[in-house]
């Protein structure tokens, strides 16, 4: 089987190959009035899925054909479509909507604009030859596996296309490490004064960047399964949030108690309370939000979202900590 892909530039945007001879039907009509439409003005394209959309051209939802060729006939099509659809942004790259037909396997998607109105469809006849043959499941998954590969070769995987790709962001870690060590100096007199607080300064830090580790982690996940925006970032932000507070009090409860244990003093208990609770919550709300920040500006969440994520974390739990203790322990 052979790909057109390579004659395709992976960085263009989807929405500069899409087709609008696709199936469309209305939301408010029923499944007799959509076959009604469907039979007078037939799409002149291959029918791989009905798309449902409103008065205004938003897409509310996808009817399998076997639903609407069963459905009662004045049975409304908001009661037989599937409401959940996965839709690619006019800003996807032919690269994002490959790896998307790679893990989804389905045959097309929507491209929609940031109101969800439905500008056209593209489907795998961008990438292969041999769309006649599709309804065989053997040749789709033969598809998928070849998709597949300008997608790992689209990325440099020599020793040092990786080495440049990655280096870069480790700088970050590098920078940080060095802020901390300055940032640690200015508050040499706390820590004179309680040396016990040196002693605490590695679960403190550990702590906060697994947090944020996970965060990117799961953050990584969702994106393999719809593409990012905007608008979605505060809502698991927030989420995240909450989350992380959980974390930083179960895990800063522990850590102060065995401070209270032994050294006896209460303030200093509070102090690695407040630092490891404020230092998770900050990490997890970062680690969430940068590898959504970095893919809607076109760069590498995989390679740079864990060392800004965990850079960042460092810096804001040592300020939050050695604050703190400054605060506490006068």
């Amino acid at each position: 089987m052979a790909t057109s892909l390579a004659k395709v530039d992976l960085n263009d945007p989807v929405s500069r190959h899409i087709h609008k001879d696709f199936a469309r039907i209305l939301v408010s009509q029923t499944v007799s009035e959509a076959l009604e439409g469907l039979r007078q003005h037939p799409p002149p394209g291959r029918i791989l899925y009905l798309y449902v959309v409103d008065d205004e051209g938003r897409l509310e939802g996808v009817v399998p054909t076997r639903r609407l060729l069963l459905g009662l006939p004045e049975q409304p099509v908001a009661e037989i479509m599937v409401r959940r659809v996965v839709a690619l942004p006019a800003r996807t790259t032919v690269l994002e909507a490959c790896e998307f037909f790679i893990q989804h396997r389905f045959l097309a998607f929507p491209v929609v604009d940031d109101q969800r109105h439905l500008l056209g469809v593209v489907d795998v006849e961008l990438y292969t030859d041999k769309a006649t043959q599709l309804d065989d499941g053997r040749v789709r998954d033969d598809l998928f596996q070849l998709l597949g590969v300008p997608v790992d070769g689209a990325r440099d995987r020599s020793p040092l296309g990786s080495f440049r790709r990655r280096f870069p962001w480790l700088g970050c870690n590098l920078a940080a490490g060095i802020l901390a060590a300055f940032l640690s100096s200015a508050y040499k007199d706390e820590l004179n004064r309680v040396v016990a607080l040196a002693f605490f300064i590695p679960v403190v830090l550990n702590l906060a960047e697994s947090v944020s580790s996970q965060s990117v982690s799961l953050a990584l996940q969702v994106l393999h399964g719809q593409p990012p925006s905007w608008r979605m970032i505060p809502g698991r932000l927030a989420d995240e949030l909450a989350t992380g507070l959980m974390l930083g009090l179960a895990a800063g409860a522990a850590v102060g108690l065995v401070g209270l244990i032994w050294l006896g003093q209460a303030r200093f208990a509070l102090c690695l309370l407040g630092g490891i609770c404020g230092g998770v919550a900050g990490a997890a709300m970062m680690g969430t939000a940068l590898p959504f920040v970095l893919r809607l500006l076109r760069l590498e969440p995989r390679v740079a979202a864990g060392p800004i994520a965990l850079a960042g974390a460092d810096v804001i739990t040592i300020l939050l900590y050695l604050n703190l203790a400054r605060w506490l322990l006068r």
